[in-house]
């Protein structure tokens, strides 16, 4: 990061002059009828102590940790011009070369609007900045990190294809790659009201146009065999940024003529098919929706989202097993060391945040994103270290691995850091005139146009309350709406100014002239209960409430602390699915019930609110339990045989 305090100080500068208090990102807006609710920018939301700060706060350190300039290199070779420093290693230096910068810029963008802290902001502006100019350098919009990436795109405009699901032209999906270029250009601009960023991003979009139009239907559709990531989710961003219909007519050419029709009649024929190669396509889907109101795409998305989430997923909210959708019905079978994907989750919860706007009164959604948040994502982090799980194994006796700060750069960690970014975004939505309160995470919130904060306060999960304090600067009158948990019972309930609010549905509704100092108190009761798998019902997850509880099976053959995927023998910088196979597994006990509720097998151990230990139960021996999310160094259990 070499000229960082230098360029990125004067960009700043600049930037900060241009900025308005009136900034507005997008030229088109979606239909109105479509998007019921909306989320608040990430900078009017500010998170409290609590788990999700801390982990926000660890990840924060490690994109403070990494070079730019190694980041940078692949574009600055693709350029033609020698790096200030080299590639780091493993996918960064094996073909998906420069695909993490795109994720970085997502993320330093989006910790800065989380955050308010400059630091983030200037790092951004230095990589767009040297992003604008190595984009100057080879003068036709193109920029990338794809080794070679000139010729190859320059082969696949004169229409010589041979695609792959994995390659193109013997590339590592290209596509795909400078994808996360095209995100994380669009962010820099959403989160850091960047000009320089939009004006990269939209030469870039150009230029991804003028490649298209020389491609046939038929040759297009041949190309996308290739995974090709969330392009025509992006292309649709930059129809909507800048207004001119090209790009949205190019988003239009990445929706796959083989996956799509299936979903629009609502039919799961995933089966086979690479998990994450798909989920960013619907979300591609469901944007087109917002601006095109075709009923098939509003299909595709909500039919696909049901599917996965009802029928293929996990307890943790993860799906997929080696990265890939199995037979319906066959989850018990997909309980391996290779389970839920952390990039699929961080799709799914993408998906999810779309279809809440559009539903905001439909609990389904916001109780999924919850489950996910809680046991996929917070759990994929390394508290020690700030590192990312690849997969988060559900196989019992195994346990979860970490990626390499310097020398892993898999599609999760690129995901990862953005992941623990935005834990703010969807806690709560809007309308004009009603708030909605999604998730009971400790937070502040400015609803500006209100003229209104909101406060919750909260140690939730490990206590089973909230409290919303109204801060405002006059009376205002507006909805209040606070969803009751689908896993709450009819114990719920919430108080203003300690008067009781009659129960009136999924999200209970509370209308009236609020004045500053107005206290709202939900209770969340939480109880134990199973989580059976539909297609194996002796086999059991174990939640309270919305935590998901691991079984603790010790540290048997486990040397390292914590054992990075880097460490096995054999790590050849790509992931291999094959090194699994040798890594050992300890058995996990089964529990015998002998009739008894789970609630008189299952006791509180008194550690804290969330850690039990099963009474005369497991076979050979009694297991304790503790949120999936804090069981990081050592083997454990998700589902369980239960005999009752």
């Amino acid at each position: 990061m070499k000229n960082i305090l230098t360029t990125g100080l004067v960009t700043l500068l600049l930037w900060g002059c241009a900025q308005k208090e009136d900034f507005k990102p997008y030229t088109i807006q979606p239909e109105a009828s479509i998007t019921k609710a909306e989320q608040f920018d990430l900078k009017d939301i500010r998170l409290l102590d609590g788990p999700f700060k801390t982990a926000m706060k660890k990840d924060g350190e490690y994109l403070k940790f990494l070079d730019t300039d190694r980041l940078l290199a692949p574009y600055w070779k693709e350029a033609g011009v020698d790096p200030e420093a080299e590639n780091y290693g493993g996918w960064e230096n094996t073909g998906l070369d420069g695909h993490t910068l795109g994720h970085y810029l997502s993320s330093v963008s989006m910790m800065y609007a989380a955050t308010g802290e400059m630091e983030y902001k200037s790092i951004a502006s230095y990589v767009v900045s040297e992003l604008a100019a190595a984009q100057t350098k080879i003068g036709t919009g193109y920029i990338s990190g794809v080794p070679g990436g000139k010729e190859i795109f320059a082969n696949l405009a004169a229409g010589n294809i041979d695609a792959q699901p994995f390659s193109l032209n013997d590339s590592w999906v290209p596509w795909y790659n400078i994808h996360k270029l095209f995100a994380g250009l669009r962010d820099a601009y959403l989160y850091t009201e960047s000009e320089s960023a939009k004006n990269v991003l939209v030469n870039l979009s150009e230029w991804a146009v003028s490649l298209s139009d020389q491609l046939s239907d038929e040759q297009f559709s041949e190309m996308i065999v290739a995974e090709y990531g969330g392009m025509n989710e992006v292309m649709a961003d930059v129809y909507a940024i800048t207004g001119d219909q090209k790009f949205l007519k190019l988003a239009q050419r990445f929706n796959d003529p083989r996956v799509f029709p299936p979903l629009a009649e609502r039919e799961d024929q995933l089966a086979g098919l690479h998990a994450n190669t798909q989920i960013p396509k619907i979300i591609g889907a469901a944007r087109e929706y917002e601006f095109t109101q075709t009923d098939s795409l509003h299909q595709i998305a909500t039919f696909f989202w049901d599917t996965v989430v009802e029928n293929r997923t996990f307890a943790n909210g993860g799906n997929s097993e080696s990265e890939f959708f199995g037979e319906l019905g066959s989850l018990d079978e997909r309980l391996t060391k290779v389970t839920s994907e952390s990039c699929n989750t961080y799709n799914m919860l993408r998906l999810t945040e779309i279809l809440m706007r559009w539903n905001p009164n439909d609990p389904k959604y916001a109780d999924y994103y919850e489950n996910a948040l809680y046991n996929h994502i917070l759990a994929s982090q390394d508290p020690k270290t700030g590192q990312f799980c690849y997969f988060v194994p559900l196989k019992s006796g195994h346990f979860k691995t970490f990626s390499d700060p310097e020398e892993s750069f898999w599609c999760c960690v690129g995901s990862g850091m953005e992941n623990h970014t935005k834990y703010g975004k969807n806690i709560y939505m809007h309308s004009k005139n009603e708030l909605y309160v999604n998730l009971f995470i400790a937070s502040e919130l400015t609803w500006k146009e209100q003229g209104v904060k909101l406060i919750q306060e909260t140690n939730f999960p490990q206590a089973e309350n909230s409290i919303l304090t109204i801060e405002a600067d006059q009376p205002t009158t507006f909805t209040l709406n606070i969803r009751k948990p689908l896993w709450a019972d009819d114990s719920f309930y919430v108080t203003v100014n300690e008067k009781a609010v009659t129960a009136n549905g999924n999200y209970w509704s509370i209308e009236r002239r609020w004045e500053d100092g107005d206290q709202v108190e939900i209770s969340l009761p939480m109880n134990l209960r199973l989580e059976r798998l539909e297609d194996n019902e002796n086999l059991a997850a174990v939640k309270y409430g919305p935590v998901l509880l691991a079984g603790k099976l010790g540290r048997e053959g486990m040397d390292e602390d914590p054992i990075p995927y880097a460490g096995f023998e054999g790590f050849d910088g790509r992931w291999d699915h094959r090194r699994y196979e040798d890594m050992p597994t300890v058995e996990a006990p089964a529990f015998q019930t002998n009739g008894r509720s789970l609630n008189e097998w299952l006791k509180p151990t008194g550690s804290t609110s969330l850690n039990f230990k099963t009474q005369n139960a497991g076979q050979p021996f009694d297991v304790e339990f503790a949120p999936f999310y804090e069981v990081n160094h050592e083997r454990y259990g998700i589902y369980w045989d239960i005999n009752e």
